[in-house]
């Protein structure tokens, strides 16, 4: 289990960030880096010397916003895993049917986690985890899809909705939540051994993060989750809104009161030990939000 639990979001930090000594002095309070999971930097933040050299030597993944606090980069570490070669390999000969296994394996734990999310909505919930059910290997009938026009339909019951990837109203906490969560598993793929460009489903060639866009999915509905307790007009430089998504990665995924982070950290392991042939089925894990 993963010991990394705390996020820094310093978008809006505005003023330099020494290093001494494996930690981070800001504003004249040192962090441990072997504490920090993921950094968050916007424009007028300002690094010492040392930063990059630490934050990768401790494989911290940093995001990068621009005057918008939307994330425009992210500086990964390159991997220091023992089985990095055998692993990459492993993954580059993975096999289309077990592949395709992953893939049912992962959009079916998507689904359930989404149908968690509607749990004051039975209706609507039951429906979602029967098609659930019928997700098959590759997902050739793309339930994913069929689930998410239900979902998003009825999980922000006081409004109609539309996932909008371009970024408008909701969509820019979503999108926020999302980064961050994808700096998590980007970070567990790295440290893993795994090469994030070798994906299961996603396979644009112009995408290095295929890998991290498949290994999302199952932890998407944490972030919905976090955003359905703002209002339809709350704005991402609200205060408190990236602290409460931020936050999420420590959160409980599930009544096991495993943290996010640290599931998305297990997760990504046992994922290497499927592309190696050490398991021979992907188990995935679903979110369950506190009292579902």
């Amino acid at each position: 289990m993963s010991t990394r639990w705390r996020i820094l979001d310093l978008a809006h930090h505005n003023g330099l960030i020494t290093t001494r000594r494996g930690r981070l002095t800001i504003n004249n309070i040192d962090i441990p880096l072997a504490d920090i999971s993921c950094i968050i930097t916007g424009h007028t933040t300002t690094w010492d010397e040392g930063f990059i050299p630490l934050i990768t030597k401790f494989e911290i993944p940093t995001v990068i916003c621009d005057w918008r606090n939307i994330p425009t980069a992210i500086i990964t570490p390159w991997s220091t895993n023992t089985r990095i070669g055998a692993r990459q390999h492993a993954q580059a000969a993975l096999t289309q049917p077990r592949k395709k296994n992953a893939w049912m394996r992962i959009t079916r734990s998507k689904i359930v986690g989404q149908a968690n999310n509607l749990r004051h909505q039975p209706a609507q919930r039951a429906k979602l985890l029967q098609i659930a059910k019928t997700v098959r290997s590759g997902d050739p009938t793309n339930t994913e899809a069929t689930a998410a026009r239900i979902y998003w339909a009825h999980l922000f019951d006081t409004e109609s909705f539309t996932r909008d990837t371009s970024g408008h109203g909701r969509n820019t906490l979503l999108n926020y939540g999302y980064t961050i969560l994808r700096g998590s598993v980007i970070r567990a793929i790295v440290t893993t051994g795994l090469t994030p460009t070798l994906g299961i489903w996603h396979h644009n060639r112009s995408n290095t993060f295929a890998l991290a866009d498949d290994l999302i999915e199952p932890f998407r509905p944490a972030i919905d989750h976090a955003v359905t307790i703002f209002p339809a007009t709350t704005h991402l430089r609200d205060s408190g809104v990236r602290a409460h998504l931020v936050a999420t990665l420590t959160q409980p995924i599930d009544k096991t009161g495993e943290t996010l982070n640290s599931a998305i950290t297990s997760f990504t392991q046992h994922y290497a030990n499927y592309v190696e042939g050490d398991v021979t089925t992907l188990n995935v894990p679903s979110w369950s939000p506190p009292g579902g």
